[in-house]
């Protein structure tokens, strides 16, 4: 059976787990991202404003991840939205489809019972390393 490589990707310009997990650990060319919230990484406090700002500053954490281990928003492949009120569901696809206008990746959406630290976003993501070519 062939080797397969693990690494922790730990990006110091997003913020830091709060909890037993790594920021995205990449398993051969697939990168699994935990899920991001809308933290300030200087201060790890949920920015203000409600569900637009959380998921901007959920996406721009998610960035720094991506910058990390090379990646862009174009390596990402999947992505899953947990939403702590499902009303927010429009609001959240406005911000969201700035950073996923071309190729966007599949997605789930769902509302939860509850985020961590009162949240209102949370996303998560799978992305493919290298260089990605789109077929038609």
């Amino acid at each position: 059976m062939a080797n397969i490589v693990r690494k922790i990707v730990n990006a110091a310009t997003a913020p830091k787990a709060v909890g037993p997990y790594s920021q995205a650990i990449i398993a051969d060319n697939t990168m699994y991202m935990s899920g991001m919230i809308g933290f300030i990484p200087s201060t790890m406090e949920i920015i203000p404003g409600g569900a637009g700002p959380e998921t901007d500053q959920a996406l721009k954490n998610m960035g720094e991840v991506l910058k990390e281990a090379g990646a862009t928003y174009n390596n990402i492949v999947k992505t899953t939205v947990l939403l702590a009120d499902i009303s927010d569901y429009a609001t959240v696809n406005e911000v969201y489809s700035k950073y996923f206008s071309e190729n966007k990746p599949a997605r789930a959406a769902y509302q939860v019972a509850a985020l961590p630290k009162g949240a209102k976003v949370e996303i998560e993501a799978i992305a493919i390393l290298g260089n990605i070519v789109d077929g038609k």
